[in-house]
C-alpha cells in the first residue's frame, strides 16, 4: 500500500464501537479509494459495496447515496481540515517568522498527502464547489484562530481584514504548492532555487519597490 492510500488506512484504523460504525468505515474507506482511483462519477454504490466487501442493499443503511458518501469524506478530510490546525501552531515572534513557518508545514501537509488534491478536484470539477461552504462552516472556528495569530502583529502590518489575510495566505501558497507539482524539475534553476522563500517574501512585501528607492534608480 503506497502513499497515496494515507486516508484509506486512517479510515480502517479508526475504532469503531458498534457493528454498524464498522460497516460505515469500511464503506468510507472502499469509496475513497474508489473516487481517488477513477474519479465520483465513475464510481457505482456496486463497486463500493464490493470494495467494502458488503452486499449492495447494506450500503443503503448507512448512507442514503453516493453523494452522502463522498460529502461525509469530504467533510472530514477535505486538505484544509488537516492545513489549518497546522497553521495555527506555527511559531514565531514576527510575522515573517510566522508566515515562514506557517509556509513551510502547509507545503509539507499537501506534499506528503497528494491524494488532497485529487479530492478537491473532484469537489471542484465534478460538484461545481456545492459542499465547499458546508466544509467551510466546519473549519470556520479554526480559521478565526489563524486570524487571531495574525493579529498579535498588528503593529508590523497594513491593515486587512483577518479573513482576507487568511484567504491571501491559502491562495498564494497553494498555487506555489500546484505549480511546483505541474512543472517539477523542468524549471529553470532561478525558478526553483529558494522558490519558497521568495513566495514568502512577494507575500510579506508584494513585487513593487519602495517609492522612495524606486525613485533613486
Amino acid at each position: 500500500m503506497n502513499d497515496r492510500s494515507f486516508l484509506y488506512r486512517e479510515f480502517m484504523t479508526r475504532e469503531s464501537s458498534t457493528k454498524g460504525e464498522r460497516s460505515q468505515q469500511k464503506i468510507l474507506a472502499a469509496a475513497y479509494a474508489l473516487f481517488i482511483e477513477q474519479g465520483f462519477a465513475a464510481t457505482s454504490m456496486r463497486q463500493i459495496a464490493e470494495r467494502a466487501g458488503l452486499a449492495l442493499g447494506g450500503i443503503y443503511n448507512h448512507f442514503p447515496s453516493k453523494d452522502a458518501i463522498f460529502e461525509n469524506i469530504l467533510l472530514e478530510h477535505h486538505p484544509l481540515r488537516r492545513i489549518i490546525p497546522l497553521l495555527s501552531q506555527a511559531g514565531g515572534s514576527s510575522v515573517e517568522e510566522f508566515v515562514r513557518g506557517a509556509a513551510q508545514k502547509m507545503i509539507q501537509e499537501l506534499g506528503g498527502n497528494p491524494d488532497f488534491l485529487n479530492l478537491m478536484l473532484i469537489e471542484m470539477v465534478e460538484f461545481k464547489g456545492q459542499h465547499t461552504a458546508s466544509m467551510f462552516e466546519v473549519i470556520f472556528p479554526e480559521v478565526i484562530t489563524i486570524g487571531m495569530r495574525f493579529q498579535q502583529f498588528k503593529g508590523e502590518m497594513r491593515e486587512f481584514p483577518p479573513p482576507l489575510l487568511i484567504r491571501a495566505f491559502l491562495g498564494m501558497f497553494f498555487s506555489y504548492y500546484i505549480t511546483e507539482l505541474i512543472l517539477g524539475k523542468s524549471m529553470p534553476p532561478e525558478m526553483d532555487e529558494g522558490s519558497l522563500d521568495r513566495f514568502v517574501e512577494i507575500f510579506l512585501h508584494g513585487i513593487l519597490k519602495p517609492k522612495e528607492a524606486a525613485q533613486t534608480l
